[in-house]
């Protein structure tokens, strides 16, 4: 299916502020032409040998993004479909360096548009080990990660709708999982299938859900840095949790959590995930499932 952006002014100031935010480099033009939609294979090979740890970097702006772990053959290989000739993928390696990224959308002035945009990216990633970064600006995504051998994984956007999900445990050890982003709604579910040490969440006012499903099999450090935000954290009932709150927050704890002035438990055995919530205002809602 072909997702059609609406660009409105007020967007389209948004998207170059947020992509310069994360690195993307978006000049401003008068106007931009959109043309026949076109399709663009994108086929990154596993590197050699596919033991090695593949270093990938995508860089994305507007529109939707969409990954999976269905690679197969090779480390990544998908399709790019867009209605602006400078939207066209661009695809670099240098060693075990890999670079995908969106073709630069210069703008400049007042941009004024009349015809919707077309950027849509679809990719499936091999099952071969990697560190991941993702830049993106104000876009759509989803993000299956189960079942990937990653060892880092950071992603950085803007105005963002997105969702991350690890269906699947990561089949080796994740050093950090870092995510900031700006005003946005995202859901990051499976957490504990990340199989991550550590997990450092920032953010602009927004609404967010951390759903820490999946098998523990060490203890998880998460640290939250937001505005003010809708935040809501569920952790299995079966899985010892201590979070801690700092801030002019007001939470609300449902099942299985007790709560010690401002700290909040869950107490079960295992692998412990301990959590620190800095928020500036907002609501925390605490769920076990």
């Amino acid at each position: 299916m072909k997702h059609r952006i609406a660009i409105p002014i007020l967007l389209v100031a948004l998207v170059a502020l947020v992509t310069l935010a994360c690195g993307i480099t978006v000049d401003l033009k008068t106007d931009v032409k959109t043309g026949p939609t076109q399709v663009a294979e994108i086929s990154v090979p596993f590197l050699n040998p596919p033991s090695d740890t593949a270093d990938v970097v995508l860089s994305f702006g507007a529109g939707t993004l969409n990954i999976d772990p269905s690679g197969g053959d090779a480390l990544i290989k998908g399709s790019a479909t867009f209605n602006v000739a400078d939207f066209r993928p661009e695809v670099s390696i240098d060693g075990n360096e890999i670079k995908v990224e969106q073709g630069s959308l210069n703008l400049g002035g007042i941009p004024s548009f009349t015809d919707d945009l077309i950027n849509d990216w679809v990719l499936s990633f091999g099952k071969a080990p990697m560190e991941l970064e993702v830049n993106a600006g104000a876009y759509a995504g989803r993000f299956e990660l189960g079942g990937l051998s990653i060892q880092r994984l950071e992603i950085n956007d803007g105005a963002a709708e997105v969702q991350v999900t690890f269906s699947q445990p990561n089949p080796v050890e994740m050093s950090l999982f870092k995510y900031s982003t700006g005003a946005s709604n995202i859901k990051l579910g499976g957490l504990a299938n990340a199989n991550t040490s550590q997990l450092i969440f920032r953010s602009g006012a927004g609404v967010y859900t951390l759903d820490f499903s999946g098998e523990l099999t060490r203890d998880m450090t998460v640290t939250i840095e937001s505005g003010v935000s809708s935040i809501t954290i569920i952790v299995p009932s079966n899985t010892s949790t201590v979070l801690t709150t700092n801030g002019l927050l007001t939470v609300t704890a449902h099942d299985s959590w007790h709560q010690d002035d401002n700290i909040y438990t869950v107490t079960a055995d295992g692998p412990t995930i301990t959590i620190e919530v800095d928020m500036g205002a907002g609501n925390l809602i605490l769920e076990t499932r």
